[in-house]
């Protein structure tokens, strides 16, 4: 996978937090958190602490100047704790030392008396005590109850699906120190810088203006760093009030310990068919784990609810979704943002009515799958739809009927293995649901050596989109990439940008640099216009750094041409804005067109089975995926084998353990994800060829979170295994670990 950061990051010369040379003075902050899942916080005494050895200040919620609030949708979540605690490490205050050793010591001595409520843990019980984020959704299209009464079969049934850690190799934090004229400038590793500055000009009390926030590149995010501002605030907090520089970084265990994650669901679902396999009616009821605060979970839950009937046309559909508040902590975006939760909800429905009809659920999927001018459950019309095509073209280089009957004869002749085979479909909608966000802006300079610099408001967290970004600039200018820079993300050259997710940020901040650039093109056309006497802009080309009129070049280049623009006074800088035009979503009726187009593709995925030990072996994949015009092929492959094989952790391997009191019980040994020895086999991927969308930047399609779906594959597979064996028991939550697989076939 190629990137811009490629040559930096093998050279270890790519910084991160860590590698900034930080002013002298610099102090270490550590959050002093709450012990227990729930309670009343009568007291904190903080005398012994502040007097520690090398301790420069503790801090609690009594020392906030501005709000004591960080809620990301919902004012639901104080940065300090002040009457109550909601969760195991709730940040209840802050010590500030020389030494990070000095201030973890020192928040040993805080004592502090707390009064135990009994807390809420599982997301039905909460449901049912009214304990809920925001509102209950319910979406229905057609008439369900009508269409239930019509159908030959019917499956009906709960299942579950499990949290999911991001284990991002740069842990949670950030830098803040001092500037002049009382401004707060932080190096933060988040993917909000808009959000971020946000929450820390309101923590301190100041104008945003006043708050400067500088993003490099992350060392992985995966929507972790998103939302929840603390790590980020906190140490903002204690550098303007004690005026020096302050790091705030967690340790792996602390960050395992404090942070949200991938969202559980509960899922009751009811799907009903035709005596052909059509699929009639689905009800499915969501519930959404989200943990004692909001955060980004009524979003998260949003886009479940609007991705529940997956990539099928369903005529009749009920969806009801709830996100639950319970005593862990809050929970937030992660790779697919709720979409692998709804689709789960779909496919698991689909594969238990397989079982009841007696065929490979692989017939139901591809007897209705979606197609032109079949409308979602919200209402929108599709268009472009590429969801058989990606079929066909998958079956045409595996041949599916084919690969599943060899499966069928292996699991005739042998016992102790067996192998499993599923067939996943995607349909990702994209855009960000709440449509306030579809926007971007980008700043492009060119000095007058020629070279340029980009500012937009993506964040580089190892997807590459720096590198999309300076592609699109170059093609748009007709120069060379390496003529091109793509400057940092600060907040003073680009305000209010959208967080980096939902698989937007080529796709917004793209079209904003490219805007600015065909504007910058223009004013050059005019130029070469007017020093040639030539006013026919169309005939006028830059192509590779060099300049072509009426197909001659001319004999002067692109250096040459912006020195004697700039001379003659063109403006080499321009600003521009983009907003993804034609969306929009009514709340109350639940209908809309909220994406502004779907991303599409079908996997192929079998597994190998050691039905004694519970063991298995991810044997091969292949990914046929729509990314339209791909702006970069390794880019994009890149992403794909990423997001499947983080996918299949989250469908196999990977387990988040709670205690009884809500403690998170997971460490970093004890928390297994996918490494070098557990990727398939063999793993193909192909781009779909002939795909236009006129929707995004250079008619590409999203890539970072749609290939997410994929990796569901390895969960249907496995299960079908178990499933041969034995089906007199309902079907395993997810994640389907080998102690699981063990305990099915035996207990």
């Amino acid at each position: 996978m190629k990137n811009t950061d490629m040559r930096m990051h093998v050279q270890g010369k790519s910084v991160f937090i860590d590698d900034i040379t930080a002013p002298d003075g610099l102090l270490h902050a550590v959050l002093f958190t709450s012990p227990v899942s729930k309670g009343r916080l009568k007291n904190i005494d903080i005398s012994k602490a502040k007097t520690a050895k090398g301790v420069a200040a503790v801090f609690t919620h009594k020392d906030i100047p501005g709000k004591n609030q960080i809620g990301h949708m919902i004012l639901d979540q104080p940065m300090f704790a002040f009457d109550e605690v909601e969760y195991i490490g709730q940040p209840i205050g802050m010590v500030v030392a020389d030494t990070r050793k000095n201030a973890s010591k020192a928040c040993q001595l805080i004592n502090i008396d707390i009064e135990k409520i009994e807390p809420v843990l599982d997301p039905r019980e909460a449901y049912k005590k009214g304990l809920i984020h925001a509102q209950k959704r319910v979406l229905t299209n057609g008439d369900v109850e009508a269409a239930f009464k019509n159908c030959k079969y019917i499956a009906e049934g709960t299942i579950d699906s499990g949290p999911q850690e991001h284990f991002y190799f740069e842990t949670q934090r950030g830098l803040a120190y001092p500037v002049e004229d009382d401004k707060i400038k932080v190096c933060a590793s988040a993917q909000s810088p808009g959000a971020y500055q946000h929450h820390v000009a309101e923590i301190l009390g100041i104008p945003m203006h006043k708050v400067e926030l500088e993003i490099r590149r992350l060392g992985g995010g995966f929507g972790g760093k998103e939302s929840t501002a603390v790590w980020v605030a906190a140490p903002a907090l204690a550098a303007k009030l004690l005026n020096r520089p302050v790091k705030l970084a967690l340790t792996r265990n602390e960050d395992i310990a404090t942070s949200g994650k991938r969202h559980a669901y509960s899922y009751d679902y009811k799907l009903g068919l035709d005596a052909e396999g059509k699929i009639l009616a689905f009800e499915i009821f969501l519930y959404q784990h989200a943990g004692a605060c909001a955060d980004i979970s009524p979003a998260v839950l949003g886009r479940s609810f609007l991705h529940t009937s997956g990539s099928y046309y369903i005529p009749n559909i009920k969806v009801t979704a709830v996100s639950c508040k319970t005593n862990i902590p809050p929970n937030n975006a992660f790779r697919g943002f709720g979409v692998p939760q709804g689709t789960f909800s779909i496919e698991t429905a689909i594969q238990h009515a397989s079982e009841i009809m007696g065929i490979n659920p692989i017939e139901i999927k591809k007897k209705n799958l979606l197609s032109d001018g079949d409308f979602l459950p919200y209402g929108m019309r599709l268009e472009k739809t590429n969801a058989r095509r990606c079929w066909e073209t998958l079956d045409k280089q595996t041949d599916i009927a084919k690969r599943i009957k060899s499966v069928e004869e292996y699991n005739k002749n042998n016992k102790n293995f067996k192998r499993g085979i599923a067939v996943i479909p995607v349909c990702f909608g994209i855009s960000f649901a709440q449509s306030t966000l579809n926007q971007a802006s980008a700043l492009v300079n060119i000095y007058i050596d020629g070279s340029v610099s980009v500012s937009a408001g993506a964040v580089e967290m190892g997807q590459g989109v720096n590198s999309k970004i300076q592609s699109i600039a170059a093609k748009t200018l007709g120069i060379p990439v390496n003529f091109v820079h793509i400057d940092t993300t600060n907040t003073s050259r680009i305000p209010n940008a959208s967080p980096t997710s939902a698989s937007t940020g080529a796709d917004l901040n793209g079209m904003a640099a490219k805007t600015a650039c065909e504007e910058l093109l223009l004013r050059l056309k005019k130029y070469i216009a007017k020093k040639t006497n030539y006013y026919i802009l169309d005939e006028i080309l830059i192509n590779d750094g060099v300049v072509f009129l009426k197909g001659a070049k001319l004999d002067f280049t692109w250096k040459e041409l912006i020195a004697e623009a700039y001379a003659d006074r063109t403006d080499l800088s321009c600003h521009s804005f983009y907003a993804t035009p034609a969306i929009y979503y009514d709340r109350i009726k639940e209908r809309g067109r909220p994406f502004a187009y779907y991303s599409y593709g079908t996997s192929i995925t079998e597994v190998l089975v050691d039905c004694v030990r519970g063991t298995y072996d991810i044997e091969s994949v292949d990914v046929v995926h729509d990314v339209g015009q791909s702006l970069s092929k390794e880019i994009d492959k890149g992403q794909i084998e990423g997001g499947v094989i983080q996918s299949i952790g989250w469908a196999t391997i990977e387990q988040i353990k709670y205690g009884k009191d809500g403690k998170v019980l997971t460490s970093a040994n004890s928390y297994k994800i996918p490494d070098i020895k557990f990727v398939p086999k063999k793993f193909n991927v192909t781009l779909l060829e002939n795909s236009n969308n006129p929707y995004a930047v250079c008619n590409s399609k999203a890539v970072g979170e749609p290939p997410f779906i994929h990796g569901l594959g390895a969960y249907y597979a496995i299960l079908s295994v178990l499933r041969g064996i034995r089906k007199d028991k309902p079907f395993p939550s997810l994640p389907l670990t080998p102690e699981k697989v063990f305990m099915y076939i035996r207990e």
